[in-house]
């Protein structure tokens, strides 16, 4: 099998992380969430078990619910952050955003939280990162497959603060780890473009973190 590395590299290289350019009007059908999330599923698994669950939320009183929840956790944290990023950076812009979707959550066409079986109730690094490590490939997964179908999204986190009680009002049960939320609509416009980023040479190292690899 050959791939067209132009358009792979171009997609790899311009899913980016989509708030304000979210089209909220826009209606997202079922089959198109579906195609996707069966993209996503042959990502890889710790031991191939297939944990993985999609909660997908339409329903405009509990988006609200969430969106309540996202900004009780974080909305002072990024409405600060916003006004007191360096005015003209790339962190202001993405403040900016972020704070805008934080404003804005309830209102995007459909909500999609990853889940994984099984709970992290220790500080047991090797735990954590099997059981995140068996569900954020495929999340990666989703948003690639979006991006190339004219969807974007934005990988949340701050409603796990109030993760039991989004738990509760999904009927998600007691041995299930939710890993995030992601708001998906169709984007305005696609010409997304690579974001800045240093050398990779930079912040490489070989056989030993003194040791840059060039």
């Amino acid at each position: 099998m050959e791939f067209d590395l132009a358009q792979t590299d171009a997609l790899l290289s311009t899913t980016r992380a989509v708030r304000k350019r979210l089209d909220l009007e826009r209606e997202v059908p079922d089959e198109v969430l579906l195609e996707c999330l069966q993209l996503a599923v042959q990502a890889p698994t710790g031991s191939n078990r297939q944990g993985w669950r999609w909660m997908v939320v339409r329903d405009a009183e509990k988006k609200e619910a969430l969106a309540d929840m996202y900004r009780r956790v974080g909305g002072d944290y990024l409405a600060e952050a916003a006004k007191t990023a360096e005015a003209g950076t790339q962190t202001e812009r993405v403040m900016d955003s972020a704070n805008y979707l934080a404003q804005n959550l309830s209102k995007v066409p459909v909500m999609v939280i990853p889940l994984i079986i099984g709970r992290v109730d220790d500080a047991n690094t090797n735990s954590a990162a099997a059981l995140f490590g068996s569900i954020i490939p495929a999340m990666w997964s989703f948003q690639l497959a979006l991006r190339s179908r004219g969807l974007g999204s934005c990988y949340t986190t701050l409603h796990l603060g109030a993760e039991a009680e989004a738990a509760e009002l999904l009927g998600i049960p007691d041995h299930m780890s939710q890993a995030g939320l992601l708001p998906v609509a169709y984007t305005v416009g696609t010409d997304f473009k690579a974001a800045k980023r240093a050398p990779v040479e930079e912040i490489t190292y070989l056989d030993t973190y003194k040791n840059p690899i060039r």
